[in-house]
């Protein structure tokens, strides 16, 4: 009987220990790192992509591949091959294998080697880490498990993306942070050869702007200068970055022109124009519009102005280095189908079209001139100067922009590009963006 016994219970334990095997209570997407085999909760995983064209973050730490645009929202995204010191053959834009991660309402992009299958355990079965189950730190790691013969290290990925009150309460110097997650800092070395790095890049591509575009980098358009090498480096290789010639610098400067240059404004954009105008004492409008082109800029601005100051008298002074599109502003013919809606009210219809009316036409004055010249105006209200500013001598552009001054009323406002910013200590921002708009201080 005691012999009976002893095998009813070596069943019972087989019977324990086989359901404790099949209970599946902890599911993992599994991946890899440097050949090794890895984990993470399932529940911590929102989605895994295939990422492409990182935004370049300056000054990040060595493994922030940078920002990324998951279907509108920006997330930053890590490389934990670069993270843990692992050995990392980056693969070509389009190739990355990423698994975006949710921790607490917080959303991060992981690159990894490979993404393998999910993999469904016992947690029960989840042993404590221990050094010798990986080549990364045992603090992020939060158990390793054998599943049909393979190994997997689950990562802690919360105590990877958030920080405990003691690591936040650590000085700068020993601990520095990018967002909300904990970022150790990098070796004093390698971090002071990156940014040496970015900066003479950024530095040549300040100096190559000048010769290659007539581009000149100021405080007018230094913002954008930063974000835009930002995002340069990002669909850039490091090696790759300075600009060989014109058509990398036209690449460089593609996104700088204001919304709508060289056509009919849309309506939308009209109407964050027309948030932006003041109210006026009088109804003599003067307006002053520098590099107008080919009359597409005056004319938007002068039905926008129409509609905005009923039975205002204006009076746009367009002016253009270019003859040519001087000469042939007054006449154009357009096609009322493409007209935004705002024009229409002001136009005609003639034998081979529709063009402004004598109204909208007697409002704008097309004239050749350079704005490197003085020009005698009277006092106005209103100057448009979208992307002139930063196509002039950084010497020029002081002079010209305290020559705005002189020539605006006390009410006056200036229309400079989306993309430039007029000194803070002559001049107030009231824009919304994409309009930018300034008032004198």
């Amino acid at each position: 009987m005691a012999v009976i016994r002893d095998l009813a219970q070596v069943n019972a334990e087989l019977r324990e220990q086989k359901e404790r095997v099949d209970l599946v209570d902890f599911k993992m997407i599994t991946f890899s790192l440097a050949g090794k085999d890895y984990g993470v909760d399932i529940m911590n995983v929102k989605e895994i992509a295939k990422a492409d064209k990182f935004t370049y973050v300056p000054n990040a730490a060595s493994f922030v591949r940078g920002v990324y645009n998951l279907r509108g929202d920006i997330i930053p995204v890590i490389d934990l091959r670069t993270f843990f010191h692992l050995p990392a053959d980056k693969k070509s834009d389009g190739q990355e294998n990423m698994l975006i991660l949710r921790i607490e309402d917080r959303v991060y992009g992981t690159i990894v080697d490979k993404i393998d299958k999910v993999v469904g355990i016992s947690s029960e079965a989840i042993q404590p880490p221990h050094p010798i189950f990986g080549d990364i730190n045992i603090k992020f790691i939060e158990g390793v498990v054998e599943k049909e013969g393979a190994l997997y290290i689950i990562l802690d990925v919360i105590r990877i993306f958030t920080q405990s009150e003691e690591e936040k309460n650590k000085p700068r110097g020993i601990q520095e942070s990018g967002g909300d997650y904990y970022v150790p800092p990098p070796p004093a070395e390698e971090a002071s050869v990156q940014r040496s790095q970015v900066s003479n890049a950024l530095d040549f591509i300040k100096e190559s702007l000048p010769a290659l575009r007539h581009f000149y980098p100021s405080e007018i358009n230094a913002d954008w200068l930063e974000r835009r090498f930002g995002e340069w480096s990002g669909i850039r290789a490091q090696e790759n970055l300075q600009l060989r010639g014109t058509p990398d610098a036209d690449e460089f400067l593609s996104p700088f022109p204001s919304p709508e240059t060289g056509r009919f404004w849309d309506d939308d954009y009209a109407e964050q124009v027309k948030k932006a105008l003041p109210d006026l004492p009088s109804n003599n409008i003067q307006v002053w519009n520098p590099g107008c082109g080919k009359g597409y800029e005056s004319y938007s601005f002068a039905c926008i102005l129409k509609s905005r100051y009923s039975g205002g008298h204006i009076k746009i002074w367009a002016n253009d280095n270019d003859i040519m599109a001087i000469s042939q502003a007054p006449n154009m013919i357009f096609d009322l189908e493409e007209m935004p809606e705002y024009c229409r009210a002001f136009m005609v219809k003639g034998k081979n079209g529709y063009s402004f009316d004598q109204e909208i036409k007697d409002a704008v004055v097309f004239e050749y001139h350079d704005i490197l010249n003085d020009n005698p105006l009277p006092e106005l209200d209103m100057i448009v100067a979208r992307d002139i500013l930063s196509y002039l001598t950084p010497q020029d552009q002081v002079r010209i922009t305290l020559g705005f001054k002189d020539k605006l009323k006390g009410h006056g406002i200036v229309f400079p590009g989306r993309n430039e910013k007029l000194p803070e200590r002559d001049w107030r921002s009231r824009g919304l963006d994409p309009v930018s708009a300034y008032t004198r201080n």
